[in-house]
């Protein structure tokens, strides 16, 4: 599961860093990526919907215990992704199956960009001046090796579902 080229050693040795430093404060850093995902596309809110309440705004969907949760499962999927940058094809079958998920509550492929520079803005905020364009270049591959992967359960899905 690569990105056009694999992940060189140098660039997991950044992911590695910087996760480290984010990863110690998952729930307060996902909430900076999800609250720039509002802004840059309010009209994602919808989708997240707990027990049929729609939510009346950004900021009463970021302050459910039930968004929090996703949120919490957001940064875990990152995690695992950094604790498996050598083999980034052993969690194929899973990053699918959550495309397909997240296919089936109605999220579109184009949002995952939307969701791509949501997380650049996290870790840009969180890093500060440790957030350089190498590190930015590393994080974008590493995210475009798993949302191709997530894309593979669009594409797995028979016609008509």
């Amino acid at each position: 599961m690569e990105s056009g080229m694999p992940l060189s050693g140098r660039q997991r040795a950044l992911i590695r860093e910087s996760w480290q430093r984010v990863s110690g404060s998952p729930l307060q850093h996902g909430l900076v990526l999800f609250t720039r995902l509002f802004d840059l596309d309010p009209e994602l809110l919808p989708l997240f919907q707990y027990n049929c309440k729609q939510f009346a705004s950004p900021q009463e969907c970021l302050s459910a215990p039930e968004f929090l949760d996703h949120i919490r499962k957001v940064m875990l999927v990152i995690d695992a992704a950094v604790s498996h940058l050598e083999n980034l094809s052993c969690l194929e079958e899973y990053l699918c199956n959550l495309g397909k998920k997240h296919q089936a509550v109605g999220v579109k492929v184009e949002s995952f960009s939307t969701v791509g520079e949501s997380l650049l803005y996290m870790l840009e905020k969180c890093l500060g001046t440790a957030f350089s364009p190498d590190v930015r270049e590393a994080w974008s591959k590493l995210y475009g090796a798993v949302v191709k992967a997530m894309q593979r359960g669009w594409e797995t899905l028979p016609e008509g579902d």
